[in-house]
């Protein structure tokens, strides 16, 4: 793997680095809530794909307001019947997938399935408000597209990447991936809501980002990925979080150092070509860890511990209903892979 970074790529890390600054500096400003959204959700918009036009903004923003309209009808309409609500969750996240994979829209469907998993478990709970978690998804949807499109004017781009390659799939192969996301994404959702693992979003939004390939073997891949990039990212928090020390308490130093942090991660990931691999797994990490624990009350120390270890767990009992599940849909012809 090559150490330097092309003048593309170069461009993109600042992007990549000053988007989820700006996301996460306006909503410590404004005092908004969920701050997970604003960081993170610039990282996934600069740095899923390549390039930013306005498909890809249409794509961003549409997802944002499907992803309203979806949670909205389960929450309001179904939540008071468990069963119905299962099936009806099992029906969103099926046809997430089945348009990820079957259509040139991966953007628009793959965006929206960690912000879906993470309101639905969150919004169940008493003390939690749903308004006001739709509302920071819609406010990180827009600054996050909104960045974007300043941050393209001023770091302008003079290249045209290469479309990634078009994957043919036979109906079966559709079938297979279908079945296999929507199923183990809705028994996340049911683990998480029995076990009350609300203190676990680091692992619940792993064990969403490992089934984006679609298939066993690349869930494979994606979770040993995955577990290297989360400690990965928290080894980097502590060391800035023990390099600044009392001083996490000024504003400006924590942007700073948040800056700092991200472009390591986001150097990681740019240099390994590979889509959603560590340094991606580092980035989402730091988001989540800058956006939704670290305050001048509360370090990180704890949080980057506790996430490393149940991410771990989380994508290992993943892991083993993929491959149980992986084999049974291979044993009929309408859902081989």
């Amino acid at each position: 793997m090559s150490t330097n970074l092309t003048p593309f790529e170069q461009r993109r890390l600042l992007r990549i680095a000053l988007g989820s600054c700006i996301g996460f500096s306006l909503c410590k400003i404004m005092n908004w809530p969920y701050g997970i959204f604003f960081a993170v959700f610039p990282m996934l918009l600069l740095g899923m794909v390549p390039m930013f036009n306005r498909m890809v903004a249409i794509q961003f923003i549409v997802g944002g307001l499907l992803n309203i309209i979806e949670i909205w009808v389960l929450k309001v309409l179904l939540d008071p019947y468990p069963t119905l609500m299962i099936a009806a969750v099992f029906f969103v996240y099926g046809y997430h997938f089945r348009f990820m994979a079957g259509t040139p829209y991966f953007l628009l469907w793959a965006s929206g399935l960690v912000t879906i998993s993470t309101v639905l478990h969150f919004s169940s709970y008493a003390d939690t408000s749903m308004n006001d978690m739709l509302v920071s998804t819609m406010l990180a949807t827009a600054i996050s597209v909104f960045g974007a499109v300043v941050l393209y004017w001023l770091i302008p781009e003079h290249e045209t990447p290469p479309p990634p390659p078009k994957l043919q799939l036979t109906p079966s192969q559709l079938n297979h991936r279908t079945l296999l996301g929507a199923t183990l994404a809705t028994l996340s959702y049911i683990i998480f809501q029995i076990f009350d693992l609300r203190d676990s979003l680091s692992a619940q939004v792993a064990t969403m980002l490992i089934l984006f390939p679609m298939t066993y073997q690349g869930s494979i891949v994606s979770a040993i990925n995955r577990a290297k990039g989360v400690a990965y990212g928290c080894a980097l928090a502590i060391t800035m979080q023990l390099l600044m020390n009392d001083l996490i308490q000024h504003f400006a130093l924590v942007v700073i150092a948040m800056f700092m942090t991200v472009l390591i991660a986001a150097k990681l990931h740019l240099l390994e070509r590979s889509g959603s691999a560590v340094g991606f797994g580092a980035l989402t990490t730091i988001g989540i860890l800058f956006g939704q624990y670290l305050s001048p009350t509360d370090d990180i120390l704890y949080s980057a511990a506790y996430r490393f270890t149940s991410v771990v767990v989380a994508v290992t009992l993943v892991l083993i209903a993929a491959w149980i599940l992986d084999h049974f849909l291979n044993r009929f012809e309408l859902t081989r892979n």
